[in-house]
């Protein structure tokens, strides 16, 4: 009976000291957060070099409706959120990636870009945080991508555009959460999904949940 028991008992253990672990981060985490965040970086480069001008010409006379486009500065943080689940991997990763873009050049925006970094990181991480780093579905994707658009929006409409009526901030704050949960929720989503069926997440529990 006793025997019994001290089985059950060790069998309890190593589960608990599992879940423990879980949330450490590991040197595969690193290396894979900050692969995500020079890959995403890129992505940045070509938003801010290219995109955004073009946006920004095209809606000069309604400029509270650029941030429709805005999601993709976004992706880093959802995104490294749901690969790595490991308290901080959203902000660490969407942070990295800004400060890898303002190093790379981004036209018009060089270091400011490390500060919107940390603004958008915080509010995809509190989605994560929130909801104990245990929750890494579609509907957890959508809420970390429209709250960091939605401190992405705040931040921008205090301190880039203050001179904007209450309408128009008010607009600009909602294409930014649209767009957070569009570009930034969903793509990284279906890009999470997408990698781990590679096979090359097979190492993080992203890649073990989707082969479950």
């Amino acid at each position: 009976m006793s025997v019994t028991s001290n089985r059950a008992d060790s069998g309890r253990a190593p589960k608990h000291g599992a879940r423990s672990r879980s949330l450490r981060w590991r040197v595969n985490d690193i290396v894979v957060a900050s692969v995500l965040a020079v890959a995403c970086a890129l992505i940045f480069w070509v938003w801010n070099n290219a995109v955004y001008p073009a946006v920004s010409a095209a809606t000069v006379a309604a400029p509270q409706f650029t941030p429709l486009i805005a999601g993709a500065w976004l992706i880093a943080g959802v995104l490294g959120g749901l690969i790595i689940r490991k308290p901080g991997a959203a902000l660490y990763t969407e942070l990295l990636a800004a400060i890898i873009s303002a190093f790379i050049g981004s036209a018009g925006f060089g270091i400011t870009v490390v500060y919107s970094g940390l603004v958008q990181g915080l509010g995809a991480e509190l989605v994560f945080l929130l909801l104990m780093y245990k929750r890494w579905n579609l509907p957890t994707a959508l809420l970390s991508g429209a709250v960091s658009g939605l401190f992405m929006g705040i931040y921008e409409v205090i301190v880039w555009n203050p001179e904007y009526t209450a309408g128009n901030k008010l607009i600009y704050v909602i294409c930014a959460v649209i767009s957070g949960t569009l570009l930034a929720g969903l793509v990284s989503w279906l890009l999470t999904g997408a990698l781990a069926k590679t096979g090359v997440l097979s190492s993080l529990a992203s890649g073990r949940q989707s082969r479950r």
